[in-house]
């Protein structure tokens, strides 16, 4: 029998990132996924700036912007009859808004790209494999079994055509939207699959004519049936900027999909593109649907899924590989602590608590926000109506002299779309609550009051929440404190006064003058005395970059403290602290 401490099922953005963030935890584990190949669709593609975060710990985040087309040339989203047609509005997006962009800027020392899946998972898989993965392709999960002492995974080798098994200590289902990992685990699901259906057409053909002006990622095609599933409207994306695209078009789930035929399917890239005699070369077609449902639970006992697994939704606000990617590096430190014995076991039980409510809110924003599309068919009168001539009439409408109303009402049916494009507050502001946080009664959470804390980033130091992003000086130049934290370590942050004792398992930052890292602007001491913590105070952040506890001041005993912190952040009881 193969024995191995993790065996990981899938090598898409979850799995690919468990895989990685394992090896460089050295922690031993084995994935097997069921295809020959990694994804050869582009698939998802925003790479949101919480998640460059990540890939800047696991040390990948150089390749992915090296392949990745960059913020600035994807944050024009454009509504258009098509490409070639007429244009209905544009919003700013991604962070490119002039007001936004100043708030991404402060917010992290990572930036939004566009990076699609069939680029992303080669890179994490082969830093996974040079770290020391085991990736077993053409191995197919059958079922698993757990017992008081781990569990046994039975897979089927589909070349040679026989099954064995692996015994291991944890098993991580990354095995996508029709998880069989899940569904074996029992894990309680709400919601509903198979609400809309969508095609997906990938082809190359030179746009520039049609975008060079007004360069985006995401261009959203208004034309009779584009209400019908889908998500919202005709799409066509930008893959590769700016001969390969992707077209997302809706049908009548209750009907089926379409015959995918080339001639079916050039014809509806031509339709979007409005261009009859477009020189198209399909490369792939897919049917999918669009799904609204969520895992009440993310682990049973021994074994925990992550990614679509336990959270299913369209690709609306980008959310998808984001979340899957940070499932993961939320879980692969604990299991990390845990295998090495410096943590209890109970500890795997907060990924569940603090992720669940993470996944809920994303299948929810996501399906929202193809429902909101239908303010800009409201606003051009063609809701109620399937006449193409009737529904060309009333959106003409507008341009008449004395459309002013229709032409306010379309504005801000765009303008709102900035909760589907540009929602910084979704993708930055979560806060883990679980045993594995230990709250104060320091200045409370400034995202309680926040204004609109889906649109906008709130950074704090409150427990929970992600470490904020602050500019330091270090010896060869500034750094993040969100890249001085992580890297598999917790690491408390203290300033002059504070005489916290480093450990095995915590590592001290000194910030002030005269230290190896210091705070020239005086921003991370700004935010500190806004939130109570004196120079001699600390923050104390998990590996995963979130904050565990933080600190008035130094206690008469810091190292009893920060023990006892410890303890109640790692679940560990009595037993010694020790790596």
């Amino acid at each position: 029998m193969v024995t191995t401490d993790v065996v990981v099922v899938g090598t898409g953005p979850a799995g690919a990132s468990m895989a990685l963030a394992l090896a460089r935890l050295g922690v031993d584990h084995i994935v097997v996924t069921r295809y020959e190949t990694l994804a050869a669709e582009p698939r998802a593609h925003i790479t949101n700036q919480r998640t460059m975060e990540v890939l800047r710990d696991l040390g990948v985040s150089d390749q992915v912007e090296a392949l990745s087309t960059p913020q600035d040339q994807i944050g024009t989203t454009t509504f258009c009859t098509s490409l070639a047609g007429e244009e209905l509005g544009r919003v700013r997006s991604w962070g490119t808004d002039p007001h936004s962009q100043a708030a991404h800027r402060l917010a992290s020392p990572a930036r939004i790209c566009d990076m699609p899946q069939n680029l992303m998972e080669p890179i994490l898989v082969q830093a996974a494999q040079r770290a020391g993965s085991r990736i077993r392709f053409s191995t197919e999960y059958l079922s698993h079994a757990v017992d008081d002492d781990g569990v046994t995974v039975s897979v089927r080798d589909r070349l040679r055509d026989d099954t064995y098994e692996i015994r291991a200590k944890y098993l991580y289902g990354a095995d996508g939207g029709r998880s069989k990992v899940a569904e074996n685990a029992g894990l309680p699901m709400r919601g509903e699959m198979g609400v809309a259906g969508s095609l997906n057409i990938v082809f190359r053909a030179d746009l520039t004519p049609w975008v060079a002006h007004r360069p985006s990622v995401l261009y959203w095609v208004l034309q009779p049936g584009s209400d019908v599933g889908g998500i919202g409207m005709g799409v066509v994306r930008m893959v590769r900027p700016w001969n390969e695209w992707l077209t997302i078009w809706g049908y009548d789930v209750a009907d089926g999909p379409p015959d995918l035929s080339d001639e079916y399917t050039r014809g509806l890239v031509r339709r979007l593109v409005g261009v009859d005699d477009l020189e198209v070369e399909i490369v792939g077609s897919s049917a999918w649907t669009v799904n609204h449902m969520a895992a009440e639970h993310y682990g049973r006992g021994r074994v925990f899924c992550g990614g679509d697994a336990v959270h299913r939704h369209p690709p609306s606000n980008g959310l998808g590989s984001n979340t899957s990617i940070q499932d993961s590096f939320n879980l692969a430190w604990k299991l990390a602590y845990v295998l090495r014995g410096a943590a209890d076991p109970a500890l795997l039980d907060t990924y569940s608590d603090e992720r669940a409510p993470i996944g809920r809110q994303v299948v929810d924003r996501a399906n929202q926000s193809i429902g909101e599309t239908g303010r800009i068919f409201d606003a051009l009168g063609v809701s109620g109506t399937d006449d193409p001539e009737v529904m060309k009439a009333n959106m003409a409408r507008r341009r008449e002299p004395g459309a002013e109303k229709q032409r306010r009402e379309l504005r801000e049916a765009i303008a709102f779309k900035a909760y589907e494009f540009d929602a910084h507050g979704v993708e930055l502001n979560q806060r883990y609550v679980s045993s594995a946080v230990v709250p104060d009664s320091l200045a409370p959470d400034p995202l309680a009051s926040a204004e609109d804390p889906e649109l906008h980033h709130v950074p704090s130091t409150t427990p929970g929440a992600r470490v904020p992003h602050v500019w330091l000086a270090g010896r060869h130049g500034d750094v993040s404190t969100v890249d001085l934290a992580g890297h598999g370590r917790f690491t408390l942050f203290t300033g002059p006064g504070g005489t916290w004792p480093a450990s095995e398992l915590v590592h001290v930052i000194v910030v002030g003058p005269g230290e190896e890292i210091e705070d020239p602007y005086g921003d991370w001491a700004r935010l500190l005395a806004a939130e109570g913590i004196a120079d001699s105070g600390g923050v104390l952040v998990r590996p995963d970059h979130h904050v565990a506890a933080r600190f008035a001041s130094v206690p008469d005993d810091p190292a009893a403290v920060l023990e006892q912190t410890m303890r109640c952040a790692l679940r560990a009881g009595e037993q010694k602290l020790s790596s």
